[in-house]
């Protein structure tokens, strides 16, 4: 009645999320290199040999530029769309690419992967939920408005990982040319604190007990400021900063509760079993 997940990395620097159970597990983009996939899914206690599948949201560097590396060395599938594929450059073994479409969940042994079209200025950008064990997670992040697909979906989900990756104020006087503001603003561009908050405080179910504030933007928000802004209106759900530096802890998300783990567990071994 649980599943375990971490995020590897979240920003523009790298994308990369972990969603399994104590059997399997898939990665939800993989935009860090192998090596550094490697050494934080090891300081977490987690095992590349039960990861079965990567998903790929779209062919931004951010979130494809490990891929290569992991599925030469580790054989994965990979999972990702036609269009996708075309325009990524990927260079992968053709019997290791999988499609997907949307709305049409993908079944990695007892875990379900369910895609769902978002907006944001890719070739056919898709967000995530995965379910099993009566627990579902959902990965949104890279979207520049909350559709009604968000909506649906951030509905069913006892944790997500949600955008939250910009302060209006921040972006409109910081740095950046006009014509990048204008992009990430858009509706195909990026979540801004607001448009998460508004998302979370409307359409929250009940049973939500983690919400991952993801894909910060470096310039153009503050970590304190955002998750004291979600705190505020959060209740029984725990706001947790998705760091665009290092991992998260291995977080337990259970139908009735939550855990969370600092130290590694053994998730694949049946001696950790009785742990959770």
């Amino acid at each position: 009645m649980s599943l375990f997940t971490t995020s590897l990395n979240s920003g523009s620097n790298g994308n990369c999320y972990y969603v399994g159970n104590s059997r399997e597990a898939v990665l939800i983009d993989a935009g860090i290199s192998c090596r550094e996939t490697e050494k934080r899914m090891k300081r977490l206690g987690l095992d590349m040999k039960i990861v079965k599948a990567i998903f790929i949201s779209h062919e931004h560097g951010d979130h494809i530029c490990g891929a290569e590396a992991l599925v030469a060395k580790y054989k994965i599938p990979v999972f990702i769309t036609p269009a996708t594929i075309r325009n990524s450059n990927l260079r992968i073994d053709n019997n290791l690419v999988m499609n997907f479409v949307s709305n049409k969940p993908v079944s990695i042994g007892k875990l379900s992967v369910l895609p769902f079209r978002k907006q944001h200025d890719a070739t056919d950008p898709h967000s995530f939920v995965v379910s099993g064990n009566d627990v579902s997670i959902g990965i949104f992040t890279d979207i520049g408005m909350a559709c009604s697909n968000v909506i649906q979906n951030f509905k069913k989900c006892n944790a997500v990982y949600l955008e939250a990756n910009y302060d209006e104020d921040m972006l409109e006087n910081g740095r950046y040319p006009p014509h990048l503001k204008k992009r990430i603003s858009s509706d195909h561009g990026h979540l801004s604190n607001r448009q998460a908050l508004d998302l979370f405080i409307q359409h929250k179910p009940s049973f939500m007990t983690h919400l991952y504030l993801s894909h910060l933007s470096k310039d153009n928000n503050a970590p304190e400021m955002v998750k004291e802004l979600f705190s505020a209106h959060a209740g029984s759900t725990e706001i947790v900063i998705a760091s665009r530096y290092k991992e998260t802890p291995v977080y337990h998300i259970t139908g009735y509760g939550q855990q969370y783990f600092t130290e590694p567990v053994a998730y694949g071994a049946a001696s950790q079993l009785s742990l959770f």
